[in-house]
């Protein structure tokens, strides 16, 4: 073989040699890139899974101050709200019937211990006294006996008169430091004379007249006028603002019965003045919800055309304001009225109104119903 030839071949197998060598010091170089790579991401995989596992602990830690922080706000709350209920008065309600019992429950509703309940009206005491936890007490000596404060929600005069003075029986027996907020809407001088006796008894007595109607009762968003010292008013307005969503103090004791019974007088000739409105609106064949459309634009529009005029045209009379206490109150005004020797000819046309409803047996209706006596083609049935 030549020596050209051989020495080419040779030199090809170098070269070939080095390339082989090349080309395995490269794979060896990917090789450890892969090793590293792969090393790397079980590195960056048991970071994450460490950082998961700090995540979670400082979670757990976090919930577990959260939860140890609610159960402080519980127990302090707790605390708190046992302190609140310790420090509040106790009390107790004389005259459950509509107005009454939905405000006893709204005292009970805000953390009040409702100690007893009286009204003539057995069953009906019985009732609530169960709903409440509390006692039905047959005599009003127990009702004072059994608490701070006694709410008084009665009929009339002779009602508050005899509650507060019968001689047998009365809410002034061993009364000393009691307190008497006296709710129904009775004569300015029956308040002024319950006060005088109640101070001869050692106790205090506040007027709470109230110009709203049950759901506001039960809602808590009564509005109160109040009347009587301003001392008591201010050591019993926490429970008067429970009761209301808003409150006046008026004056001394007769003041905010007063008040009551010129709010009433108008709201009832308003209502009867609606009621007249809307029959002759009827006789004429005008579009009733038109006409009340237009009252409410101009100066026929008043709070009771909101509250009655829906149901004076669809004769839905159930009570929240009676016929009976419309009677009275307009009344009461017109006695008012007559020591001052004023002559109140429409308030006296409207207490007319609503005792010819009483004597037609219909005094349980709602005022509304004084449209009975208007609209054409009605009249009262008992």
């Amino acid at each position: 073989m030549p020596a050209k030839k051989t020495s080419a071949k040779k030199v090809a197998r170098k070269r070939s040699a080095k390339k082989t060598s090349h080309t395995a010091k490269k794979a060896a170089t990917k090789k450890t890139a892969t090793k590293r790579a792969a090393k790397k991401a079980v590195a960056k995989k048991v970071a994450r899974k460490q950082a998961v596992k700090k995540t979670a602990r400082k979670a757990a830690t976090k919930k577990v101050a959260r939860k140890r922080t609610a159960k402080k706000a519980t127990r302090k709350a707790i605390k708190k709200t046992a302190t609140r209920r310790s420090t509040r008065p106790s009390v107790a309600v004389v005259g459950v019937g509509r107005m009454g019992a939905n405000m006893a429950r709204r005292l009970k509703d805000c953390g009040y211990e409702i100690t007893a309940v009286y009204d003539k009206y057995r069953p009906g005491a019985k009732a609530l006294a169960k709903e409440l936890g509390c006692q039905a007490e047959t005599k009003l000596t127990a009702v004072t006996a059994a608490a701070d404060i006694i709410v008084t929600v009665v009929t009339n005069d002779a009602a508050m008169k005899k509650i507060f003075s019968a001689k047998k029986d009365n809410l002034l027996q061993k009364a000393e430091g009691k307190i008497f907020i006296n709710c129904a809407t009775v004569a300015p001088g029956v308040h002024r004379d319950i006060e005088k006796l109640a101070r001869k008894a050692g106790a205090k007595t506040l007027e709470g007249c109230m110009a709203s109607s049950i759901p506001q009762a039960r809602s808590g968003t009564l509005y109160l006028m109040v009347g009587g010292d301003e001392a008591v008013f201010s050591q019993v307005k926490p429970l008067l603002s429970d009761l209301s969503k808003d409150l006046t103090y008026v004056g001394q004791a007769g003041k905010a019965a007063e008040v009551k019974a010129l709010v009433n007088m108008v709201m009832n000739s308003n209502t009867a003045a609606l009621a007249e409105g809307l029959g002759l609106g009827k006789a004429l064949g005008l579009d009733l919800k038109m006409l009340c459309q237009v009252f409410s634009q101009t100066g026929a529009n008043s709070r009771v055309l909101e509250t009655d005029a829906e149901d004076m045209i669809q004769r839905d009379h159930d009570c929240f304001f009676s016929a009976a206490h419309a009677a009275k109150d307009s009344g009461i005004a017109l006695d008012m009225a007559k020591k001052k020797k004023l002559k109140l000819p429409v308030a006296k046309a409207t207490r007319d109104q609503y005792a010819k409803l009483v004597q037609h047996g219909l005094g349980e209706l709602d005022k509304s119903g004084v449209a009975e006596l208007t609209f054409p083609g009605r009249s009262p049935k008992k």
